[in-house]
């Protein structure tokens, strides 16, 4: 007889003495949507066809390294060919197989969704890496997209003066996709889980003042433009500080995506100009910003961004920082004031940004210098930027809570209300703050320990774990530093940093919830 699963009734579900009813309520609909087998399989196919469809589009980018090893007449324009077509019929074929005129999530499916994606596509864009005669393994590969599709800028590909510019161009195309990814992700996904603290980002509330566009997909539609436009002007400004037309568009994918992969060995240093210095600082600065706040700025009664907390926050921050580490190698290194200032903003800027560019190998720098900039590390830029790390916001949050603590004990019976921008901050966010700064530290320790049992030294062991989970790139030493790359890690070590980019890009808990084996029981 075959078996016929059974909604339950709402007297066989599990009772939580003390629960307040509009939880047990939740409780109670949100397993009991997993019982109706229908639901559930709509909700499956749903989530092929998303894959599919983003499948699908990556492949179209790949059409473009194509063209140009074609133009160049260089053989492996074949490889991404082939790459594009297959990656193109598996993503349609999946997507028409499943497709389905309801593609609403609920939160469980939604977490499945986001680690699949990102997990599925990074190996589907390590495909023309492993193909093309470039003598990557699979590892390599695999470390290489992760790296690109999460904006983190490490790299294990050397001589890259040399390489063909259909590779080039596609380093700084899985860095683009993945940069506006991000920015999706921020804005419409992460808020949904409630996970780190992001609930407090919600674009679809109850207030209708809160919304930017009456309808999400107006909302992407804008910050595509938005993304692209920006993208466009930088690499306008890079052509005109003495790059070539292509030079100047993968920088600007990777500016603006504050991912830092190069056309050369030497980062933003090869081209030894203060105009590409200086435009670089600028519009990594722009992608580390909030990018709702740039379609606000264009609409009518909307506040500049500057006079929002994070933002104001972070331009502070920076200049603060920029300020310390110029006067640093104004003194101490003899540097003349505007090439001190120069070289502090840029790297300051690209390592807060989690850009990972660099023009000087800052680990020469002196102690000072290298414990600031070690520390700006796992700073990161906004949320709802392309920039990592643990956020300007939670750093606030975590001050104000600091603060009420300390006026508690001061005043141990008086209330204390703690609000950011205007909004009330509930346990439920403070909680969620917290715990992801937790997490965030606790995942560094265990990498970096798990490195140095690996083999590697201190500095690059505790540097690589860091980098890799803030999403920054270079670390610091002689191997992982900004002069090196990650190409002499063992294939363990590339796997343990391959999966800190994923952790501290996806905010951890998207991605661990899915190995929960109770994620999984119905």
């Amino acid at each position: 007889m075959p078996y016929t699963a059974t909604r339950p009734t709402l007297a066989t579900q599990p009772t939580f003495s003390g629960t307040p009813s509009r939880v047990a309520a939740k409780s109670v609909d949100f397993r009991a949507s997993f019982w109706n087998d229908g639901n559930a399989v709509g909700e499956e196919r749903a989530i092929l066809f998303v894959f599919g469809l983003l499948v699908s589009a990556l492949s179209v980018f790949m059409i473009l390294p194509a063209i140009v090893d074609f133009v160049d007449g260089n053989p492996e324009w074949s490889v991404f060919a082939w790459t594009t077509a297959i990656s193109m019929f598996f993503g349609i074929a999946l997507a028409l197989g499943n497709a389905h005129s309801d593609i609403r999530l609920d939160q469980r499916h939604a977490f499945l969704l986001t680690a699949a994606s990102w997990i599925g596509l990074s190996v589907v864009g390590a495909l023309p890496f492993v193909i093309a005669d470039t003598g990557m393994s699979f590892t390599d590969a695999f470390f290489e997209t992760v790296s690109g599709l999460t904006t983190t800028g490490s790299t294990v590909m050397s001589d890259l003066d040399q390489l063909p510019r259909g590779i080039l161009l596609w380093r700084a195309l899985l860095q683009w996709v993945g940069g506006i990814g991000i920015i999706v992700m921020a804005v419409a996904i992460l808020p949904f889980l409630n996970v780190g603290g992001m609930q407090l980002f919600r674009t679809e509330s109850s207030d209708r003042s809160d919304k930017i566009m009456p309808k999400a997909s107006a909302i992407a539609t804008a910050l595509v433009v938005v993304y692209g436009g920006l993208s466009a002007a930088c690499a306008i400004f890079y052509w005109l500080g003495g790059m070539t037309p292509f030079e100047a568009i993968a920088h600007a994918m990777t500016t603006l995506s504050t991912g830092g992969y190069s056309t050369s060995d030497a980062s933003i240093a090869h081209f030894a100009s203060p105009a590409i210095e200086w435009t670089g600082t600028a519009f990594m600065l722009l992608g580390g910003l909030p990018f709702v706040l740039y379609i606000r700025m264009v609409q009518a009664n909307r506040d500049w961004p500057w006079r929002t907390s994070q933002v104001g926050a972070m331009l502070a921050f920076v200049a603060i920082s920029t300020a310390c580490i110029a006067a640093w190698l104004s003194l101490e290194d003899g540097y003349a004031a505007l090439d001190a200032l120069r070289l502090a903003a840029f790297n300051v800027v690209s390592i807060v940004t989690t850009t990972g560019y660099a023009t000087a190998d800052y680990g020469t720098w002196g102690g000072f210098a290298v414990g600031l900039l070690f520390l700006l590390t796992v700073v990161g830029g906004c949320t709802g930027s392309t920039a990592g790390g643990i956020k300007i916001f939670r750093f606030q949050i975590a001050a104000m809570i600091l603060r009420r603590h300390m006026r508690s004990l001061i005043y141990p019976h008086a209330v204390f209300v703690m609000t950011y921008d205007g909004k009330p901050l509930t346990d439920d966010i403070v909680r969620s703050v917290m715990i992801f700064i937790f997490t965030f530290v606790l995942t560094v320790i265990v990498i970096a320990v798990s490195l140095l049992g690996l083999g590697l030294d201190f500095v690059t062991a505790i540097s690589g774990a860091a980098t890799a989970v803030a999403n920054v790139g270079p670390g610091f030493g002689p191997v992982i530093g900004p002069s090196g790359n990650f190409m002499s890690l063992s294939d363990p070590a590339k796997w343990l940093l391959a999966i800190g980019m994923l952790l501290g890009r996806l905010e951890f808990f998207t991605l661990l919830v899915v190995f929960m084996p109770s994620f999984w029981r119905t």
